[in-house]
């Protein structure tokens, strides 16, 4: 373990989660990333805390496919792109200075094609059950 240390995991595991909690409650925020962030971190402290997450039936399945595959399930994709068009026109239509707006804008494009580049969860699912 390095000098972060387990607890110092194990906290930034809980911060994550509650942040995906937060994110499969409120519009707009994802959850997701956030919990295959936190059961990257709860694997750094506490095997049983990520076993929890990797056995839930919605979150579980969607981390080991990232892990597996590092892919998204199409619906997922459009979902993010979506939550990402509409913060970029709340950020047009905002007060913010020019250059704050073009720099978000340019990160969420930045994000949406990350997003969009990695492969369908179906596509990965399909081809692996041929094999």
């Amino acid at each position: 373990m390095s000098r972060f240390g387990r607890a110092g995991y194990l906290f930034l595991g809980f911060l994550f989660c509650g942040i995906g909690i937060l994110g499969a409650i409120l519009p707009l925020l994802p959850s997701t990333c956030f919990f295959i962030i936190a059961a990257y971190y709860f694997g750094m402290s506490s095997k049983r805390l990520e076993n929890a997450l990797l056995r839930h039936p919605r979150i579980g399945p969607v981390i080991l496919s990232w892990r597996q595959y590092k892919a998204i399930p199409k619906l997922g994709k459009i979902m993010a792109c979506a939550g990402m068009s509409v913060s970029g026109m709340i950020m047009i239509f905002s007060p913010a200075p020019i250059p704050v707006k073009i720099g978000v804008l340019l990160g969420l494009l930045t994000c949406a094609c990350y997003v969009v580049s990695r492969p369908n969860l179906e596509d990965v699912a399909a081809v692996t059950v041929r094999k």
